[in-house]
């Protein structure tokens, strides 16, 4: 008589644990803000190690995976991104190693935090601008949803966390962000508190024509604006196109354009410096992107001057 073979016990996948990780997170008063960053970084390694055929199970994952889907971030986004992506899953697998639910210890002591470049982010030209468009002209509800996305991001340069957190409902307006009549987009910060981003015509248009067909998509019922091409779902199985996917999409449309190092932050340095290349007021750009304080905007404004001091038209005559 064969004996059958003794099957290998296999560990929980990485998204099988979040819902643990997230009420520990909870626990220990962790910010709304704090914890969705942290999911969406153990999301995004999951959905990158499915994508690439290798483990996605807790004791799968080794310190070259870590280094694989490190550097995949750094291709599609930021060294910024890629660093946060570290501490974040840092911290999510010494929890599930002090927890007892990773036979080994954490990979992440195997691997060397991304080094984060301080070099200042060119913006984007006007050009550069109606390339990315340009390739994303078509009719299909891709082209909508992602022409809409760009042109938000040409308008107030959201950040992609608030971007990819936008809700639509045509018939509850407690569970809806966008309002087009009056040209603008509700955005919840961490900590509850929110502003309204301004939208110009252009783009409160293309949000529409992405809405219209929206309402034809198998999963137009979900809570989330962006729907995502293929079966990805956020957290509770809602369809969303979440933040990493968002970096990935304007990457692809990047290499269509022929631009390289296109990522979301980039939009809003884009805004931002050209906003006050046109005279616009700090306080006023503070109100349209969001900040909370005027530090940031006036790394801008130093910009700004640095900027015309090397290329004042004045002294070339």
């Amino acid at each position: 008589m064969v004996r059958p073979r003794r099957q290998m016990p296999v560990s929980p996948t990485l998204a099988e644990l979040l819902p643990s990780w997230e009420l520990s997170l909870q626990a220990g008063h962790k910010s709304p803000g704090t914890i969705r960053s942290y999911l969406d970084s153990v999301r995004g390694l999951s959905a990158f190690l499915i994508d690439e055929g290798m483990r996605a199970d807790v004791d799968g994952v080794g310190a070259d995976d870590i280094r694989a889907f490190l550097a995949h971030t750094l291709e599609v986004s930021s060294p910024g991104n890629a660093h946060k992506h570290f501490r974040n899953l840092r911290v999510f697998f010494g929890w599930l190693v002090a927890e007892g639910e990773r036979a080994g210890g954490t990979p992440l002591a195997e691997v060397e935090p991304p080094k984060v470049d301080r070099k200042p982010v060119r913006p984007l030209s006007e050009e550069e601008l109606a390339r990315l468009l340009a390739v994303c002209a078509g009719d299909s509800w891709i082209d909508r949803r992602d022409t809409a996305i760009m042109r938000i991001l040409m308008d107030n340069g959201m950040r992609v966390s608030a971007l990819a957190g936008l809700r639509y409902s045509a018939t509850d307006p407690d569970a809806n962000d966008v309002w087009l009549a009056r040209h603008v987009l509700r955005i919840t910060l961490p900590g509850g508190e929110g502003y309204l981003a301004p939208l110009g015509r252009k783009s409160a248009a293309a949000v529409d024509r992405y809405l219209r067909a929206r309402t034809r998509l198998k999963h137009a019922s979900s809570p989330w604006l962006w729907l995502p091409e293929r079966g990805v779902t956020a957290h509770g199985g809602d369809r969303r196109l979440t933040a990493a996917g968002i970096q990935q999409m304007l990457h692809r449309r990047g290499e269509e354009a022929g631009i390289p190092g296109v990522f979301p932050h980039r939009f809003r340095h884009t805004m931002a410096s050209g906003y006050l290349r046109e005279g616009g007021d700090p306080l006023n750009l503070m109100r349209v992107g969001g900040w909370k304080t005027p530090a940031t905007v006036r790394q801008y404004v130093e910009l700004a001057l640095a900027e015309h001091a090397r290329l004042s038209p004045g002294d070339r005559i």
